[in-house]
Protein backbone atom coordinates (compact mmCIF):
# COMPACT_ATOMS: atom_id res chain seq x y z
CA UNK A 1 0.00 0.00 0.00
CA UNK A 2 0.86 3.22 -0.82
CA UNK A 3 2.26 5.91 1.86
CA UNK A 4 -0.63 7.64 3.44
CA UNK A 5 -2.91 5.09 3.39
CA UNK A 6 -2.71 3.84 7.17
CA UNK A 7 -2.96 7.26 8.33
CA UNK A 8 -6.47 7.59 6.19
CA UNK A 9 -7.44 4.43 7.79
CA UNK A 10 -6.62 5.33 11.35
CA UNK A 11 -8.42 8.39 10.61
CA UNK A 12 -11.54 6.45 9.26
CA UNK A 13 -11.35 3.87 11.88
CA UNK A 14 -11.74 6.88 14.59
CA UNK A 15 -14.87 8.91 13.25
CA UNK A 16 -16.27 5.58 12.18
CA UNK A 17 -16.06 4.40 16.31
CA UNK A 18 -17.08 7.77 17.04
CA UNK A 19 -20.11 7.94 14.41
CA UNK A 20 -21.76 4.44 16.01
CA UNK A 21 -20.76 5.12 19.64
CA UNK A 22 -23.03 8.63 19.31
CA UNK A 23 -26.03 6.38 17.66
CA UNK A 24 -25.83 4.54 21.19
CA UNK A 25 -25.68 7.79 23.34
CA UNK A 26 -28.53 9.43 21.65
CA UNK A 27 -30.09 6.55 21.69
CA UNK A 28 -29.69 6.26 26.07
CA UNK A 29 -30.27 9.82 26.09
CA UNK A 30 -33.81 9.46 24.32
CA UNK A 31 -34.34 7.09 26.99
CA UNK A 32 -33.54 9.60 29.67
CA UNK A 33 -36.08 11.83 27.84
CA UNK A 34 -38.87 9.28 28.18
CA UNK A 35 -39.12 9.59 24.32
CA UNK A 36 -41.27 6.92 22.72
CA UNK A 37 -39.49 3.75 21.20
CA UNK A 38 -39.98 4.46 17.29
CA UNK A 39 -38.07 7.51 18.20
CA UNK A 40 -35.18 5.81 17.95
CA UNK A 41 -35.13 4.12 14.25
CA UNK A 42 -35.78 7.71 13.79
CA UNK A 43 -32.37 8.86 14.63
CA UNK A 44 -30.94 7.12 11.87
CA UNK A 45 -33.58 9.00 9.52
CA UNK A 46 -32.95 12.26 10.69
CA UNK A 47 -28.46 11.23 10.34
CA UNK A 48 -29.56 10.08 6.15
CA UNK A 49 -31.90 12.70 5.75
CA UNK A 50 -28.29 15.10 5.14
CA UNK A 51 -26.97 12.66 2.61
CA UNK A 52 -29.97 12.60 0.26
CA UNK A 53 -30.27 16.63 0.48
CA UNK A 54 -26.57 17.33 0.14
CA UNK A 55 -25.37 14.71 -2.72
CA UNK A 56 -25.21 16.97 -5.66
CA UNK A 57 -23.12 19.37 -3.71
CA UNK A 58 -21.08 16.69 -1.44
CA UNK A 59 -19.31 15.04 -4.43
CA UNK A 60 -17.88 18.17 -6.60
CA UNK A 61 -17.35 19.57 -2.92
CA UNK A 62 -14.68 15.78 -2.70
CA UNK A 63 -13.20 16.67 -5.81
CA UNK A 64 -12.75 20.18 -5.84
CA UNK A 65 -10.35 20.31 -2.26
CA UNK A 66 -7.52 17.73 -1.06
CA UNK A 67 -9.56 15.07 0.46
CA UNK A 68 -7.96 14.75 3.32
CA UNK A 69 -9.05 18.90 3.90
CA UNK A 70 -11.98 17.79 3.22
CA UNK A 71 -12.35 15.04 5.93
CA UNK A 72 -11.09 17.28 8.46
CA UNK A 73 -13.74 19.94 7.51
CA UNK A 74 -16.43 17.22 8.06
CA UNK A 75 -14.75 16.15 11.42
CA UNK A 76 -14.98 19.49 12.63
CA UNK A 77 -18.80 19.51 11.47
CA UNK A 78 -19.40 16.44 13.57
CA UNK A 79 -17.81 17.64 16.64
CA UNK A 80 -20.02 20.99 16.60
CA UNK A 81 -22.94 18.83 16.37
CA UNK A 82 -21.58 16.86 19.46
CA UNK A 83 -21.12 20.30 21.54
CA UNK A 84 -25.18 21.66 20.65
CA UNK A 85 -25.93 18.14 21.77
CA UNK A 86 -24.09 18.92 24.81
CA UNK A 87 -25.67 22.23 25.47
CA UNK A 88 -29.32 20.70 24.79
CA UNK A 89 -30.09 20.65 21.43
CA UNK A 90 -32.14 17.32 21.00
CA UNK A 91 -30.62 14.72 20.32
CA UNK A 92 -32.61 14.00 16.95
CA UNK A 93 -31.34 16.98 15.90
CA UNK A 94 -27.80 17.35 17.06
CA UNK A 95 -27.60 14.02 15.30
CA UNK A 96 -28.64 15.33 11.86
CA UNK A 97 -25.63 17.86 12.26
CA UNK A 98 -23.79 14.98 12.63
CA UNK A 99 -24.89 13.74 9.46
CA UNK A 100 -24.17 16.82 7.58
CA UNK A 101 -20.38 16.43 8.44
CA UNK A 102 -20.80 12.66 7.74
CA UNK A 103 -22.72 13.42 4.41
CA UNK A 104 -19.55 15.32 3.39
CA UNK A 105 -16.90 12.90 4.76
CA UNK A 106 -18.11 10.13 2.66
CA UNK A 107 -16.98 10.49 -0.88
CA UNK A 108 -13.87 12.05 0.35
CA UNK A 109 -12.82 8.96 2.30
CA UNK A 110 -13.94 6.44 -0.53
CA UNK A 111 -13.23 8.86 -3.46
CA UNK A 112 -9.50 9.12 -2.16
CA UNK A 113 -8.94 5.16 -2.85
CA UNK A 114 -9.37 5.67 -6.18
CA UNK A 115 -6.68 8.81 -6.00
CA UNK A 116 -4.14 7.34 -4.01
CA UNK A 117 -4.36 3.51 -5.54
CA UNK A 118 -4.02 1.57 -9.05
CA UNK A 119 -7.62 -0.76 -9.96
CA UNK A 120 -5.62 -4.13 -8.82
CA UNK A 121 -5.20 -2.63 -5.44
CA UNK A 122 -8.86 -1.35 -4.97
CA UNK A 123 -10.29 -4.86 -3.77
CA UNK A 124 -7.68 -5.46 -1.29
CA UNK A 125 -7.65 -1.05 -0.13
CA UNK A 126 -11.69 -1.49 0.31
CA UNK A 127 -11.28 -4.75 2.62
CA UNK A 128 -9.33 -2.85 4.73
CA UNK A 129 -11.46 -0.12 4.50
CA UNK A 130 -14.31 -2.23 5.20
CA UNK A 131 -12.44 -3.59 7.83
CA UNK A 132 -11.90 -0.61 10.22
CA UNK A 133 -15.67 0.31 9.30
CA UNK A 134 -16.24 -2.94 10.65
CA UNK A 135 -14.16 -3.01 13.68
CA UNK A 136 -15.66 0.78 14.32
CA UNK A 137 -19.20 -1.01 14.19
CA UNK A 138 -18.30 -3.62 16.22
CA UNK A 139 -16.86 -1.42 18.82
CA UNK A 140 -18.86 1.54 18.18
CA UNK A 141 -22.31 0.38 19.34
CA UNK A 142 -20.45 -1.61 22.91
CA UNK A 143 -18.29 1.62 23.54
CA UNK A 144 -21.39 4.36 23.28
CA UNK A 145 -23.74 1.89 25.19
CA UNK A 146 -21.00 1.33 27.52
CA UNK A 147 -20.17 5.14 28.27
CA UNK A 148 -23.72 6.55 27.75
CA UNK A 149 -25.02 4.00 30.89
CA UNK A 150 -25.98 5.31 34.11
CA UNK A 151 -24.22 1.99 35.34
CA UNK A 152 -21.03 2.88 34.10
CA UNK A 153 -20.72 6.16 36.19
CA UNK A 154 -22.15 5.00 39.37
CA UNK A 155 -19.41 3.86 41.56
CA UNK A 156 -16.64 6.06 40.00
CA UNK A 157 -14.68 8.69 42.14
CA UNK A 158 -12.34 10.79 40.72
CA UNK A 159 -12.77 13.94 43.16
CA UNK A 160 -15.73 14.86 40.86
CA UNK A 161 -19.62 14.14 41.62
CA UNK A 162 -21.49 12.18 38.51
CA UNK A 163 -25.36 12.33 37.92
CA UNK A 164 -25.90 9.12 36.73
CA UNK A 165 -28.73 10.72 35.18
CA UNK A 166 -26.69 12.87 32.97
CA UNK A 167 -24.59 9.52 31.62
CA UNK A 168 -25.41 10.14 28.08
CA UNK A 169 -24.10 13.45 27.91
CA UNK A 170 -21.00 11.99 29.10
CA UNK A 171 -20.86 9.59 27.13
CA UNK A 172 -21.65 12.28 24.08
CA UNK A 173 -18.25 14.26 25.97
CA UNK A 174 -16.23 11.52 25.11
CA UNK A 175 -17.25 11.31 21.69
CA UNK A 176 -16.34 14.74 20.99
CA UNK A 177 -12.74 13.84 21.82
CA UNK A 178 -12.86 10.85 19.58
CA UNK A 179 -13.60 13.71 16.54
CA UNK A 180 -11.00 16.15 17.33
CA UNK A 181 -8.53 13.00 17.46
CA UNK A 182 -9.80 12.06 14.01
CA UNK A 183 -9.25 15.60 12.68
CA UNK A 184 -5.81 15.59 13.77
CA UNK A 185 -4.83 12.51 11.85
CA UNK A 186 -6.94 13.74 8.76
CA UNK A 187 -4.17 16.48 8.62
CA UNK A 188 -1.24 14.23 7.88
CA UNK A 189 -3.15 12.32 5.12
CA UNK A 190 -1.15 13.28 1.58
CA UNK A 191 -2.21 15.51 -0.91
CA UNK A 192 -3.23 14.05 -4.18
CA UNK A 193 -4.58 15.53 -7.38
CA UNK A 194 -7.99 16.95 -7.42
CA UNK A 195 -9.80 14.69 -9.66
CA UNK A 196 -12.58 16.11 -12.27
CA UNK A 197 -13.43 19.33 -10.39
CA UNK A 198 -16.26 20.81 -11.80
CA UNK A 199 -15.74 24.20 -14.36
CA UNK A 200 -18.93 26.22 -12.75
CA UNK A 201 -20.35 26.86 -9.69
CA UNK A 202 -23.67 27.43 -10.30
CA UNK A 203 -26.28 25.43 -8.56
CA UNK A 204 -27.61 24.93 -12.43
CA UNK A 205 -24.87 23.63 -13.20
CA UNK A 206 -24.09 21.54 -9.95
CA UNK A 207 -28.09 19.54 -9.87
CA UNK A 208 -27.43 18.80 -14.53
CA UNK A 209 -23.79 17.94 -13.42
CA UNK A 210 -25.59 15.56 -10.40
CA UNK A 211 -28.24 14.64 -12.69
CA UNK A 212 -25.42 13.57 -15.29
CA UNK A 213 -23.40 11.50 -12.76
CA UNK A 214 -26.50 10.06 -11.34
CA UNK A 215 -27.70 8.92 -14.80
CA UNK A 216 -24.95 7.69 -16.19
CA UNK A 217 -23.81 5.37 -13.21
CA UNK A 218 -27.55 4.08 -13.25
CA UNK A 219 -27.53 3.19 -17.66
CA UNK A 220 -23.54 1.57 -17.22
CA UNK A 221 -24.30 -2.29 -17.04
CA UNK A 222 -21.57 -3.11 -14.02
CA UNK A 223 -22.69 0.44 -12.35
CA UNK A 224 -26.39 0.20 -12.25
CA UNK A 225 -26.43 -3.79 -10.45
CA UNK A 226 -23.45 -2.72 -8.16
CA UNK A 227 -25.80 0.46 -7.23
CA UNK A 228 -28.61 -1.71 -6.97
CA UNK A 229 -27.19 -3.77 -4.56
CA UNK A 230 -25.32 -1.39 -2.52
CA UNK A 231 -28.34 0.72 -2.08
CA UNK A 232 -30.12 -2.52 -0.94
CA UNK A 233 -27.59 -3.80 1.20
CA UNK A 234 -27.08 -0.71 3.17
CA UNK A 235 -30.74 -0.01 3.25
CA UNK A 236 -31.14 -3.26 5.09
CA UNK A 237 -28.30 -3.22 7.25
CA UNK A 238 -29.31 0.01 9.09
CA UNK A 239 -32.74 -1.79 9.77
CA UNK A 240 -31.32 -4.59 10.52
CA UNK A 241 -29.59 -3.12 13.31
CA UNK A 242 -32.67 -1.93 15.15
CA UNK A 243 -34.30 -5.33 14.55
CA UNK A 244 -31.50 -7.13 16.17
CA UNK A 245 -31.88 -4.48 18.91
CA UNK A 246 -35.71 -5.24 19.99
CA UNK A 247 -35.42 -8.63 18.46
CA UNK A 248 -32.64 -9.46 21.25
CA UNK A 249 -35.03 -7.62 24.23
CA UNK A 250 -38.30 -8.79 23.18
CA UNK A 251 -37.15 -12.86 22.16
CA UNK A 252 -34.01 -13.11 23.77
CA UNK A 253 -34.44 -11.08 27.51
CA UNK A 254 -31.04 -8.92 26.81
CA UNK A 255 -30.78 -6.03 27.62
CA UNK A 256 -29.26 -2.74 25.23
CA UNK A 257 -25.42 -3.60 26.54
CA UNK A 258 -26.15 -7.14 25.91
CA UNK A 259 -27.90 -6.66 22.31
CA UNK A 260 -25.41 -4.58 21.33
CA UNK A 261 -22.60 -7.63 21.42
CA UNK A 262 -24.39 -9.07 18.95
CA UNK A 263 -24.60 -6.32 16.39
CA UNK A 264 -20.96 -6.65 17.35
CA UNK A 265 -21.08 -10.10 16.21
CA UNK A 266 -22.65 -9.31 12.91
CA UNK A 267 -19.88 -6.81 12.11
CA UNK A 268 -17.45 -9.37 12.75
CA UNK A 269 -19.13 -11.52 10.63
CA UNK A 270 -18.91 -8.73 7.52
CA UNK A 271 -15.67 -8.29 8.72
CA UNK A 272 -14.88 -12.32 7.93
CA UNK A 273 -16.86 -12.33 4.42
CA UNK A 274 -14.71 -8.98 3.61
CA UNK A 275 -11.42 -10.64 4.04
CA UNK A 276 -12.88 -13.68 1.99
CA UNK A 277 -14.14 -11.76 -0.84
CA UNK A 278 -10.34 -9.67 -0.66
CA UNK A 279 -8.66 -13.64 -1.25
CA UNK A 280 -10.56 -15.12 -3.57
CA UNK A 281 -12.65 -12.80 -5.42
CA UNK A 282 -11.42 -10.33 -8.64
CA UNK A 283 -12.74 -7.14 -9.53
CA UNK A 284 -13.66 -8.71 -12.90
CA UNK A 285 -15.99 -11.30 -11.46
CA UNK A 286 -17.42 -9.05 -8.73
CA UNK A 287 -20.84 -9.66 -9.66
CA UNK A 288 -20.88 -13.38 -9.50
CA UNK A 289 -21.18 -13.18 -5.65
CA UNK A 290 -24.76 -11.97 -6.17
CA UNK A 291 -26.43 -15.32 -4.72
CA UNK A 292 -24.74 -14.62 -1.13
CA UNK A 293 -27.39 -11.86 -1.02
CA UNK A 294 -30.60 -13.82 -1.20
CA UNK A 295 -28.90 -16.67 1.12
CA UNK A 296 -28.55 -13.89 3.49
CA UNK A 297 -32.37 -13.03 3.21
CA UNK A 298 -32.91 -16.35 3.78
CA UNK A 299 -30.68 -16.48 7.17
CA UNK A 300 -32.62 -13.73 8.34
CA UNK A 301 -35.90 -15.28 8.10
CA UNK A 302 -34.39 -18.19 10.07
CA UNK A 303 -34.16 -15.66 13.16
CA UNK A 304 -37.43 -16.42 13.89
CA UNK A 305 -36.50 -19.73 14.88
CA UNK A 306 -34.15 -18.93 17.57
CA UNK A 307 -34.37 -19.10 21.13
CA UNK A 308 -30.70 -18.56 22.81
CA UNK A 309 -28.10 -16.07 22.57
CA UNK A 310 -25.46 -19.07 21.56
CA UNK A 311 -27.59 -19.77 18.60
CA UNK A 312 -27.91 -15.89 17.71
CA UNK A 313 -24.66 -15.09 17.66
CA UNK A 314 -23.67 -18.25 15.08
CA UNK A 315 -26.78 -16.92 13.29
CA UNK A 316 -25.46 -12.97 12.98
CA UNK A 317 -21.95 -14.19 12.25
CA UNK A 318 -23.29 -16.41 8.91
CA UNK A 319 -25.41 -13.02 7.87
CA UNK A 320 -22.44 -11.04 8.52
CA UNK A 321 -20.40 -13.06 6.42
CA UNK A 322 -22.44 -13.39 3.78
CA UNK A 323 -23.27 -9.48 3.85
CA UNK A 324 -19.31 -8.81 3.67
CA UNK A 325 -18.85 -11.24 0.97
CA UNK A 326 -21.32 -9.51 -1.34
CA UNK A 327 -20.68 -6.16 -0.51
CA UNK A 328 -16.43 -5.52 -0.91
CA UNK A 329 -16.86 -6.77 -4.24
CA UNK A 330 -19.35 -4.79 -6.10
CA UNK A 331 -18.65 -1.70 -3.57
CA UNK A 332 -15.00 -2.41 -5.29
CA UNK A 333 -16.59 -2.49 -8.78
CA UNK A 334 -18.65 0.48 -8.13
CA UNK A 335 -15.91 2.51 -7.12
CA UNK A 336 -13.95 1.70 -10.22
CA UNK A 337 -16.69 2.21 -12.58
CA UNK A 338 -17.40 5.87 -10.77
CA UNK A 339 -14.16 6.93 -10.98
CA UNK A 340 -13.66 5.50 -14.54
CA UNK A 341 -16.91 7.14 -16.12
CA UNK A 342 -17.21 10.34 -13.60
CA UNK A 343 -14.99 10.98 -11.24
CA UNK A 344 -14.43 9.92 -7.43
CA UNK A 345 -16.61 12.07 -5.68
CA UNK A 346 -18.93 12.51 -8.03
CA UNK A 347 -19.83 9.17 -8.14
CA UNK A 348 -19.61 8.18 -4.65
CA UNK A 349 -22.01 11.09 -3.96
CA UNK A 350 -24.38 9.31 -6.25
CA UNK A 351 -23.72 6.32 -4.15
CA UNK A 352 -24.37 7.71 -0.78
CA UNK A 353 -27.51 9.53 -2.39
CA UNK A 354 -28.92 5.56 -3.42
CA UNK A 355 -27.94 4.37 -0.56
CA UNK A 356 -29.49 6.68 1.86
CA UNK A 357 -32.60 6.91 0.18
CA UNK A 358 -32.49 2.78 0.57
CA UNK A 359 -32.34 3.98 4.84
CA UNK A 360 -34.80 6.41 4.53
CA UNK A 361 -37.31 4.08 2.80
CA UNK A 362 -36.37 0.80 4.56
CA UNK A 363 -36.02 2.35 7.92
CA UNK A 364 -39.40 4.88 7.74
CA UNK A 365 -41.20 1.18 7.11
CA UNK A 366 -39.55 -0.68 9.82
CA UNK A 367 -40.13 2.53 11.94
CA UNK A 368 -44.40 2.47 11.01
CA UNK A 369 -44.18 -1.06 11.73
CA UNK A 370 -43.08 -0.63 15.30
CA UNK A 371 -45.07 2.32 15.67
CA UNK A 372 -48.25 -0.20 14.38
CA UNK A 373 -46.88 -2.70 16.94
CA UNK A 374 -46.45 -6.03 14.80
CA UNK A 375 -44.91 -9.06 16.39
CA UNK A 376 -41.45 -8.77 15.62
CA UNK A 377 -41.39 -12.47 13.83
CA UNK A 378 -43.36 -10.95 11.53
CA UNK A 379 -41.23 -8.00 10.87
CA UNK A 380 -38.38 -10.20 10.71
CA UNK A 381 -40.42 -12.34 8.01
CA UNK A 382 -41.03 -9.35 6.10
CA UNK A 383 -37.51 -8.14 6.12
CA UNK A 384 -35.84 -11.40 5.29
CA UNK A 385 -38.47 -12.09 2.15
CA UNK A 386 -37.81 -8.42 0.84
CA UNK A 387 -34.17 -9.00 0.87
CA UNK A 388 -33.86 -12.13 -1.18
CA UNK A 389 -36.65 -11.38 -3.06
CA UNK A 390 -35.12 -8.58 -4.14
CA UNK A 391 -31.64 -9.74 -4.53
CA UNK A 392 -32.86 -12.27 -6.40
CA UNK A 393 -34.68 -10.05 -9.33
CA UNK A 394 -30.94 -8.18 -9.07
CA UNK A 395 -29.21 -11.66 -9.88
CA UNK A 396 -31.77 -12.34 -12.68
CA UNK A 397 -31.53 -8.90 -14.48
CA UNK A 398 -28.20 -8.60 -14.47
CA UNK A 399 -27.59 -12.93 -15.74
CA UNK A 400 -29.96 -12.06 -18.55
CA UNK A 401 -27.07 -8.76 -20.19
CA UNK A 402 -24.41 -9.67 -22.33
CA UNK A 403 -21.31 -9.21 -20.69
CA UNK A 404 -19.02 -6.18 -20.32
CA UNK A 405 -15.66 -5.12 -20.28
CA UNK A 406 -15.47 -2.97 -16.46
CA UNK A 407 -12.61 -0.54 -17.81
CA UNK A 408 -14.58 0.55 -20.60
CA UNK A 409 -15.59 4.10 -20.84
Amino acid sequence: MVKGFYTLLIAQFLSAVADNALLFACIALLGELSAPSWHEPLLREFFVFSYIVLAPFVGPFADALPKGKVMFISNGIKFFGCILALLGLPPLYAYAIVGIGAAAYSPAKYGILTEMLPPNLLIKANAWMEGTTVAAIILGPVFGAMIAARTTYANLNFGITFNAENAPYYGIAVITGLYLLAAWFNLYIPKVPKDHSIPQRSLNFIFHDFWHAFTTLWRDPQGSVSLAVTTLFWGAGATLQFVVLRWASLKLGLDEQDATKLIAILAVGIAAGSVGASLFVKLENATRVLPAGIFMGMLVIGMIFVETREVAAVMLFSIGVLAGYFLVPLNSLLQHRGHTLLGAGHSIAVQNFNENIGILVLLGIYTLMVHQELPINTIIIIFGAFVSISMAIIYKLYSAQPSHDINAT
